[in-house]
């Protein structure tokens, strides 16, 4: 029996059970499916983050207070606007030549009233440089300037979701809101962000620091400070340069620092080490799917053997070798976890058009090529006993079989 002959043997045989065999391809369809899908969602969430991070510059770094490695440091460091002036001044008058921009900022949560609308939301207290340093565009109206901080003035820059949230389709710029009990004019609204895998400036308020330390927080510690290198090859020696203008301005030796600078290439490492891993978990417990599409490939296997045992006892007395009997039944197996695999190859393309977990699944063509191979390998492993057994049958006992 040439090969063209066993694979249509066994397609016949396939088609002589048709339920079953569907069955047993949607077993195989849904775990393929599900590796691809979810390996998917591992790499749209680690894309997602790696976009949030690139729109927020390669050239940016960010101070905060506690996290250092020290653990001999004299006393806890906390940032004011005395650092962010010291940074300011550096920056200013070349001594920290790799340093293009700083921008303190101070957060805090507070309801916001539009009209009848009320919400709660995250407000920062920054500087102007603030849009240009984070990649915020406006789409509506104007951001607040340098004279506005200065001033301290009353105004107030929105978030696309806020915005929306606060004002719906009315144009929010030059109206009245309500931070807490003090009156604040809308200068404008920052263009929307995607919001997938980082914390979206979306739903946020800017405000000027000094009014923000005036009215809400006081002129207590910040927050963080962003900075901005002059390029992407100065980053490192930015660092250096505002960690020693950090340093001399808080009198304490580097050794005994506890504030930390992060880039965003050391954020984007973390990211990427993170997302790793729960793409790792997800394709494992997707692959339990697909060992039990394997398992039933295995179940129906067994069973069809059993059914035409004596089919295989009148083959195997007309002439049909051990070979040509294991081909057959080894091959329906193949074939059905192969058209298992390529069924949800295209099934997981469909749901990458859908979001899942609030991530847009991005298809890695490795899982691909990997799920179809172990599609096809659980074919040949979990459909290999089943094969063996029929053509070990004497054909005596076959013929014999009821």
């Amino acid at each position: 029996m040439n090969v063209l002959e066993v694979i249509r043997s066994a397609l016949r045989g396939m088609g002589s059970n048709a339920m079953r065999s569907s069955l047993t391809l949607l077993g195989v369809l849904i775990g393929v499916a599900s590796v691809i899908s979810l390996v998917g969602v591992g790499a749209g969430s680690q894309k997602a983050i790696t976009d949030k991070i690139d729109a927020l510059g390669t050239t940016t770094l960010t101070v905060r207070s506690g996290g250092g490695r020290s653990t001999s440091a004299i006393r806890y460091q906390t940032l004011t606007t005395n650092v962010s002036d010291a940074l300011s001044k550096a920056v200013s008058t070349g001594l920290a030549p790799d340093l293009a921009a700083v921008v303190p900022q101070v957060t805090s949560s507070q309801t916001i009233t539009a009209g009848t609308e009320t919400t709660t939301a995250q407000i920062i207290g920054t500087s102007a440089d603030y849009f240009a340093v984070t990649n915020s565009g406006i789409a509506q109206g104007t951001a607040f300037t340098a004279n506005d901080l200065a001033t301290a003035r009353r105004v107030v820059v929105l978030g696309a979701g806020l915005a929306e949230t606060l004002f719906g389709t009315d144009d929010p710029v030059g109206a009245t809101l309500v931070v807490g009990s003090t009156p604040y004019l809308v200068d404008g609204v920052m263009a929307a962000k995607d919001s997938t895998g980082l914390e979206s400036t979306n739903d946020v308020l800017i405000v000027p620091l000094s009014r923000m330390q005036q009215s809400i927080t006081g002129y207590g510690a910040l927050s963080s400070i962003v900075l901005q290198a002059t390029g992407t090859d100065a980053v490192t020696a930015a660092q250096a340069e505002a960690a020693a203008v950090i340093n001399t301005n808080l009198k304490i030796d580097a050794a005994d620092a506890t504030y930390r600078i992060t880039n965003q290439s050391q954020l984007l490492q973390t990211a990427s080490s993170t997302t790793s891993t729960f793409t790792a978990m997800l394709a494992a417990v997707a692959g339990i799917s697909l060992l039990v599409g394997g398992i039933g490939v295995t179940n129906i296997m067994l069973v069809t053997v059993t059914e035409r045992t004596r089919e295989i006892g009148i083959r195997k007395a007309l002439g049909a070798t051990r070979g040509a009997i294991l081909g057959q039944f080894l091959t329906e197996a193949t074939v059905l976890s192969l058209l298992g695999g390529l069924l949800g190859v295209g099934a997981a393309f469909v749901v990458s058009h859908f979001s899942i977990m609030g991530v847009r699944p991005v298809i890695v063509t490795s899982s691909v090529v990997l799920a179809l191979g172990v599609s096809m390998a659980i074919g040949i492993f979990f459909g290999g006993y089943p094969a063996a057994r029929a053509a070990a049958m004497r054909p005596v006992d076959a013929l014999r079989h009821e």
